[in-house]
């Protein structure tokens, strides 16, 4: 069966109502090659031509002579491009003219660092020089201590993580001192995924390797590779502190792909609730699976993932049998030897498919793969054609399918189909110099080595005023001009370069002696393992007993459940200070710092399969309080005043404001809604006003985006709403008056807690700023 044969089935299906909203056939693309200006060495030409390759294709080649030319480098091209021969090549040969030289390779997780570690080591094995030449190995957590010890000393591409680095290797720079010292290059893989907190804390990193480099006398060149941004170049600029060169005309070929926008049909006449897209996404991967094609589902979050494995094993037994036992989750939280399995059964074609979160999303090579569906937009369109390249990894046809939630953006998308296949992707936004994050790093970097006056340059103008200040909190002491570490602290463990909370809850099942079976960030853990929460581990229900807030641990153990659950947040905000205002059609805008609290005040139980609540419980826990950046809009109160003179309520109108506007800035700033929060508040000026804020420490400049950018957002907000069929206001366009969905949780269980907010309300609101 071919996929036009399968998209031609479905469509005669009687569970099949007229989803398919758009169909975008891809052509297939022929190779470009090219030729470099100087040959590659014989021995390492010999090994290319035993994998296989014997021309490079052009963007391979352009990157080659910019890196031999002495010059910091992206690469942003596809997936499958054959990124990795761009610095693996320029490497070994570097390696070949001097026998001494380093190179430290970084990637985003562990599991993309053991898979380049496999094409390296496989690359240099196929010549006995370079098998001989090419000392090489991963750095990382789960590195024994002797292996550490040899690489360390004999080891001349190393293959290594930010997290490690930061905390694993830099504080010991002393013991690295060779390594250091002939550091001639530093390759940064994936860097599209290092935008928000996480961007921002490896960019500080990336600094303190620099100046760690520069002590021993070295001063290594940089290699990037990126998927498809807005500003790849920017990013890598930021990320390193260093100009760039961009590559980014891909000549690698690609065979033909159909990109299937779908959209779950409505289940009542009023048009408000659409079918589950969880149900419907395993719905697809089983037919998927059942015709025999090798299939990938991506979840927003991880119990999504496990629903739809779930759904889909259970499915697969009754339909297919024999393929119910080859399907896996795949997610953080994993045993790292579990996740390596399914990587290999995947590359195999041992299994059949796998429902993954994003963390499959990178080039990891699991072979080529027939189709991606793909639940729920996920957040970008960056990430969207990067999940989407996981199939169709060689010249054969291949099936993306964007499966859409009953929300505005992904609404939106599916009204407008052109929007998303032909919008250019997102810029990726950090903040290096974000005050809370480089403070932090700043402790580290004395650490390390004394900081100095120089270090400005590194670190932006902020690192005298915080230094200063450091030393008054006495971290630091100052003796003639230089700034020591002055405490007996190990900085580095303090610091997470993933999350705002450095506090890491672990899970474990008292039924088995309390192994641990995952660990959650300090955040996520007060809405994911909450007492009595349902815990969804390899699709199987894990009841919470108890979650210790001093230990930090979550005690849960298997219980077979029918339901899983979903927590409900309350929160507040107060306004710290003003910096920047403008007056917007009338209207008062504000750009400025406030103080967010927020609490997981309850949970709810979702029956599998539906979206129906069977159950609500009340919880007693911390509060979460957050210093950060927002914007708040304060409508004129004569417009409040015309919109209750028709008759209806503006305040909830500017509810339904909110909720579309928390869904349509990441169009404009490269973050997921999950990374926004907004509310509806009267307390701080007044007057009903609308905020938005960043949901990180200090704000990452998202909320800024959107003060710069109102007219677009406003307008990009009414379009949602005129454009939306329902009649009174649903979640695809008001949506619903929440906080915001759960980091972890399935958003689909959010259906239904509250009133919807009155669609006229919004509608004239918004017309009215508009008109003015």
């Amino acid at each position: 069966m071919t996929i036009t044969d399968f998209l031609e089935r479905i469509q005669l299906d009687r569970d099949y109502q007229g989803q398919i909203r758009h169909i975008e056939t891809i052509p297939a693309r022929e190779a470009a090659y090219g030729e470099l200006a100087r040959p590659i060495p014989g021995v390492l030409r010999t090994a290319l031509a035993g994998a296989g390759i014997e021309r490079l294709y052009s963007h391979q080649v352009d990157a080659i002579e910019g890196i031999r030319d002495g010059r910091n480098v992206v690469v942003v091209t596809g997936t499958a491009s054959g990124k990795t021969l761009c610095y693996n090549v320029p490497v070994i040969e570097n390696l070949l003219d001097d026998p001494n030289a380093k190179a430290l390779y970084l990637f985003p997780t562990k599991a993309l660092a053991q898979d380049q570690l496999k094409a390296l080591t496989r690359l240099a094995s196929l010549d006995g020089t370079l098998t001989d030449l090419v000392r090489t190995g991963t750095y990382d957590g789960d590195t024994t201590r002797h292996t550490r010890r040899k690489l360390r000393d004999e080891g001349n591409v190393i293959l290594s993580n930010p997290d490690m680095l930061h905390a694993g290797i830099l504080p010991y720079h002393a013991k690295w001192n060779r390594f250091f010292k002939d550091l001639k290059y530093v390759v940064v893989d994936e860097i599209h995924t290092y935008r928000g907190i996480f961007g921002s804390n490896v960019a500080n990193v990336l600094r303190r390797l620099r100046r760690v480099c520069e002590h021993y006398g070295s001063s290594p060149q940089f290699v990037c590779s990126s998927a498809t941004i807005a500003n790849p170049k920017e990013l890598a600029e930021r990320l390193i502190g260093l100009p760039v060169d961009i590559v980014e005309k891909d000549g690698s070929p690609r065979g033909k792909k159909y990109f299937v926008l779908w959209n779950p049909p409505y289940v009542d006449l009023t048009k408000m609730e659409r079918r589950s897209s969880n149900v419907e996404g395993h719905w697809l991967m089983a037919e998927l699976i059942a015709e025999g094609f090798q299939t990938i589902a991506f979840g927003r979050a991880r119990v999504v993932a496990e629903l739809i494995y779930r759904y889909t094993k259970d499915t697969l037994e009754r339909r297919k049998p024999e393929y119910a036992s080859k399907i896996k989750a795949y997610r953080g939280g994993y045993l790292p030897q579990e996740r390596r399995e399914i990587e290999r059964q995947l590359f195999s074609g041992e299994l059949m498919g796998v429902a993954s979160t994003n963390a499959l999303e990178l080039g990891i090579d699991v072979g080529s793969l027939d189709a991606a569906v793909i639940v729920g937009f996920p957040g970008t369109i960056a990430s969207s054609w990067q999940q989407a390249g996981r199939a169709g990894r060689a010249s054969d046809e291949s099936l993306a399918v964007l499966v859409a939630y009953n929300d505005p953006i992904d609404q939106y998308l599916m009204r407008h189909g052109e929007y998303f296949f032909r919008q250019s992707p997102e810029n990726a936004v950090i903040d290096p110099e974000n005050k809370y994050i480089l403070s932090k790093h700043l402790r580290c970097a004395a650490f390390e080595l004394p900081v100095t006056d120089g270090d400005e340059t590194l670190f932006g103008k902020l690192t005298r005023p915080i230094v200063e200040l450091l030393e008054e909190f006495h971290d630091l002491k100052e003796l003639d001009g230089r700034y020591y570490w002055a405490t007996t602290e190990y900085p580095a463990r303090e610091v997470s370069l993933r999350t705002i909370s450095d506090a890491t809850y672990t899970i474990v099942d008292v039924a088995q002696d309390n192994s641990v079976i995952g660990v959650v960030d300090g955040i996520s853990a007060l809405e994911l393992v909450y007492p009595e929460a349902i815990y969804l581990h390899e699709g199987e229900t894990y009841f919470v007993r108890e979650l210790d807030l001093e230990q930090k641990v979550a005690y849960v153990e298997k219980k077979e459940v029918d339901y899983y659950t979903q927590p409900v947040l309350e929160s507040s905000i107060r306004i710290l200070k003003e910096k920047q205002t403008k007056t917007w059609r009338g209207d008062q805008v504000f750009f400025g710092d406030a103080a967010v609290t927020w609490v997981t005040s309850a949970f709810k139980k979702i029956k599998f399969y539906q979206l129906d609540s069977i159950g609500w419980s009340n919880l007693d826990l911390p509060q979460i309080q957050l210093s950060t950046a927002a914007l708040w809009l304060v409508p004129a109160r004569d417009l409040m005043h015309e919109i209750r003179e028709m008759g209806r309520n503006p305040v909830e109108g500017l509810v339904g404001i909110r909720n579309m506007a928390i869904s349509v800035l990441p169009l404009f700033s490269m973050c997921d809604r999950r990374d926004i929060g907004g509310i509806v508040d009267s307390s701080n000026t007044g007057s009903p006003t609308m905020f938005l804020y960043d949901r990180y420490e200090g704000g990452l400049g998202f909320a800024e985006t959107g003060y710069h950018a109102i007219e677009e957002l406003m307008r990009g907000c009414l379009e949602l709403v005129s454009e939306c069929e329902c009649e009174t206001g649903c979640p695809s366009c008001v949506g619903l008056p929440v906080l915001r969905p759960a980091i972890q949780q399935d958003q689909e269980g959010h259906a239904g807690a509250w009133p919807i907010p009155d669609k006229e309300s919004a509608r004239l609101l918004l017309e009215a700023m508009l008109a003015r």
